[in-house]
This record gives structure tokens, sequence and C-alpha cells, in this order.
């Protein structure tokens, strides 16, 4: 199945792909649709991300991956409005050739990531804080 990602600096010698950090593990998106990648690659612009291009790859091949460089991933299901973490990390520390899984979170390496707090205090039960619910609301209101 071909799935789709989102990469920066695509076809350059300064490659990365889109990863997100949750309760400490590194994830790559997959999106099944290209069109909802597209969109989340939108809200990260937004966000003061560069433009990012979404490729499609074969689900496996992103899948043994992660499994290289130590990452998980998430397959976000056809039609799910994926919406970027409120939190970017600024230090980017992304090099193709020393992966090294064994750095703290917010050092793993990377080119462009958002991370997210897993400790806020205003974290809800489900995972989602209100919060995070109205900052998700403005953001969607900002895109219509």
């Amino acid at each position: 199945m071909v799935v789709y990602v989102l990469l920066f600096n695509a076809r350059t010698d300064n490659e990365g792909i889109h990863a997100e950090t949750m309760n400490g593990q590194n994830l790559i998106l997959m999106f099944e649709h290209e069109d909802d990648a597209t969109r989340y690659a939108l809200m990260l612009e937004a966000q003061d991300f560069p433009e990012a291009t979404v490729e499609g790859f074969e689900q496996t091949e992103i899948e043994e991956f992660c499994e290289s460089v130590g990452y998980g991933y998430r397959l976000i299901p056809e039609g799910t409005l994926a919406v970027p973490p409120e939190y970017n990390l600024d230090e980017h520390l992304w090099d193709p050739d020393q992966p090294n899984p064994d750095l703290q979170p917010q050092d793993q390496p990377s080119d462009q990531r958002n991370e997210r707090p897993s400790d806020r205090p205003d974290e809800a039960v489900g995972g989602i804080s209100q919060a995070e619910l109205d900052r998700m609301r403005q953001q969607l209101e900002k895109l219509l």
C-alpha cells in the first residue's frame, strides 16, 4: 500500500522526513491519502515551518526505515484531520550519516520536528487537554 509522508528539502543532500515526538517516542506520520498529508503540510507551514513536499512510498519501506533508525510510526487513516502539536522544536540536529537513538528526545536527529510535552499539567484524560483542543479549533478557523 502507498502511504504519504512529509519531506523537507526533498531530493537534496539535506533531505529530512517530518517526525513528531510523542511520549518520548519519535513517530513518522504515514497518511493513507495524499490530500490529508497536503492539508497537514499546510498547517505546518502556518506554524512557520518551511514548505514540505508530500511524497508517496510503499508502507513497508517507511516501516523498515523507522525500524532502522529506532522511530515509531503512525498510520493516519483517510479523512482523519491530523493537527500538528502546538510546540515545535527549534533545534534541528539531523545528520543522515549518524542516526543515534540514544540521544534525548529533544535532541533526536531529524530535519524538522514537532515536540509535544507529555507532562503538561492541563493534560486531560484521553491525552488531549482543553487548551490543546482550543488551539486546534483556532487553527482550523484560520484555515477557513
